[in-house]
């Protein structure tokens, strides 16, 4: 009843610690702020900013009884500011600013960029609790491994340790943190609250959906924590893996894996966040940053399932000289709508086809009407054009969605949540690619997949088959006529009849919504008769 209480108590803790790093409504942001907020940020921050200047005043003096002038204070950017107090707050901040760095159109590009570098890094908790875990979710621990390290990596969900499982060798065990999930359930919680508030007194954060974030954050966090779930994930991106050829997923121990446990095969190899310690192994390393970039869009667009944690502490060079991936608490899946939207969109920048990108999202409804698909080609051409001419190692195709997505701001496009996770893999992605490769040329490692995208999913083979489709949901609609002609003809009875004004306004929207049903039912028959005809004649059939 009186949970508001706690959620402010809650939400003041993390506005005080915010505002000692100065990243509470910091001054880079006052011109996006509207009066009232600048009111605030000007009260309170006067008693710390004059402190400030007090501190300061010794100094100016010395500088100026020398003739010299002071120096200007360096000041950290925002975004480290921002890292160092999420990291402070814990976990469940932690992943916020994870999911925050996908949102340049809140915070900017540089801050985004920033936050893509937080850390998922915190203290072990001991290997008696851990101990303690193991025979509260497996029934014991003595009789299932023959030994069970101290933890060898800690992250603010859950720790790993090696045990060694008789007659199959070394594995690694994943258990949650103690009490972790009441905790985060508190936290966001609170963020949530936070977010309702915000939308009910501020009517320009609408357009940036900051409770539809909140609630993508928390699904994802939500499903991290039940590792059953991350079994199933890891399971299926095996099968992904195993399709294309270039990462490689080690297997489920399946009797040893529960709610807060998860066992898996130990992989044995070097992570990508040491560059000497591959070069020792005599990794390909240029040849790691391609097949990283080729294995994310592959599975993102090809099989519309993909890792959408892909840190270097996550992708390992095993002895076997593969390419391993593990942790599997994050995963993302785009429809087929999401994917033709971003294969779509890659394509058109690499042929410089400004006004089909244009065109593309305005087909997936993420352009208001009141702006034409001239006026946002002309803002995606001033996005593009200054990558081309340049060197591979000067082209960033993260910073450019990054830009692409800022650019929404000036259009009043909103939040697309299910396209959250993806930017935030793609700056990862990139990120990963460029450290193991300087000189790592992402637009040239992503053209093969996304080509072979386009001539599949666009050629005469995908339109065969999305009419085919439209074909077979147009027999489903003609299936239900009979049921819905016998209720159209109820509800004329019931008109002839006498009905209520409330009675003849519902039937008029449903002989509406009916008329509309079967204009749209004509339209799928003869677009599906018509699909074989147009097929051999698309442009896009014969792109190379």
């Amino acid at each position: 009843m009186f949970s508001w209480i706690e959620h402010l108590w809650r939400l003041g803790r993390v506005a005080g610690t915010l505002a000692s790093y100065d990243a509470l409504l910091p001054k880079e942001y006052v011109d996006r702020l509207p009066p009232f907020w600048r009111l605030f940020r000007a009260t309170v921050a006067f008693p710390s900013e004059l402190l400030e200047g007090v501190q300061e005043a010794p100094a100016r003096l010395w500088f100026w009884l020398r003739g010299k002038r002071m120096p200007p204070r360096r000041r950290r950017p925002v975004g480290k500011r921002l890292a160092e107090a999420f990291e402070r707050l814990g976990p469940a901040y932690v992943k916020l600013g994870q999911f925050l760095a996908t949102r340049p159109d809140m915070i900017g590009v540089a801050a985004a960029q920033d936050l893509g570098r937080l850390k998922d890094r915190l203290p072990p908790f001991s290997r008696e609790q851990a101990l303690d875990t193991l025979n509260a979710e497996l029934g014991g621990t003595e009789s299932l491994f023959g030994s069970i390290s101290e933890a060898m990596a800690a992250a603010s969900i859950a720790q790993v340790h090696q045990a060694i499982k008789p007659r199959r060798g070394v594995m690694a065990v994943k258990i949650l943190r103690p009490r972790i999930e009441k905790k985060l359930h508190k936290e966001m919680a609170a963020l949530r609250f936070g977010a309702q508030v915000l939308e009910l007194f501020s009517p320009s954060s609408r357009r940036l959906e900051p409770l539809a974030f909140i609630d993508t954050v928390s699904g994802a966090m939500e499903r991290e924590l039940d590792l059953r779930l991350e079994a199933g994930a890891a399971a299926e991106f095996k099968e992904v893996a195993e399709a294309e050829g270039l990462f490689h997923v080690p297997s489920i121990d399946w009797s040893l894996s529960a709610k807060r446990v998860l066992t898996i095969d130990w992989i044995e190899g070097v992570p990508l966040t040491d560059n000497d310690a591959l070069d020792a192994a005599g990794a390909d390393r240029p040849a790691l940053a391609i097949a990283v970039t080729r294995g994310f869009l592959a599975a993102a667009l090809d099989h519309g399932f993909f890792h959408a944690d892909m840190h270097e502490g996550n992708l390992i060079y095993g002895k076997d000289g593969k390419l391993w991936v593990v942790d599997f608490g994050i995963m993302g899946r785009m429809g087929e709508k999401e994917r033709r939207y971003l294969a779509e969109i890659l394509y058109g920048f690499l042929r410089r086809d400004y006004r089909r990108v244009a065109e593309v999202h305005a087909e997936a409804g993420y352009v208001p009407e009141r702006f034409t698909v001239e006026e946002f080609g002309q803002a995606l051409r001033a996005i593009g054009e200054p990558i081309f001419g340049k060197p591979a190692d000067g082209i960033s195709m993260s910073k450019l969605l990054l830009q692409l997505f800022d650019v929404t701001h000036l259009f009043g496009m909103h939040l697309r949540p299910e396209l959250v996770l993806l930017q935030k893999t793609m700056v990862q992605v990139e990120g990963v690619a460029r450290n193991l490769d300087p000189k790592h040329d992402m637009w040239s490692a992503a053209r093969p997949v996304v080509e072979r995208w386009v001539r599949r999913e666009l050629g005469p083979q995908g339109m065969t088959r999305r009419g085919l489709g439209e074909a077979m949901d147009a027999l489903q609609v003609v299936r239900h006529l009979p049921q819905t002609v016998k209720a159209l003809q109820s509800a004329a009875d019931a008109i002839r009849a006498g009905p209520p004004p409330a009675a003849r306004m519902a039937f008029q929207w449903r002989a509406f919504w009916i008329g509309l049903g079967v204009g749209v039912l004509a339209m799928l028959v003869l677009a599906s008769v018509g699909a074989q005809r147009i097929v051999l004649q698309s442009p896009i059939a014969g792109a190379n």
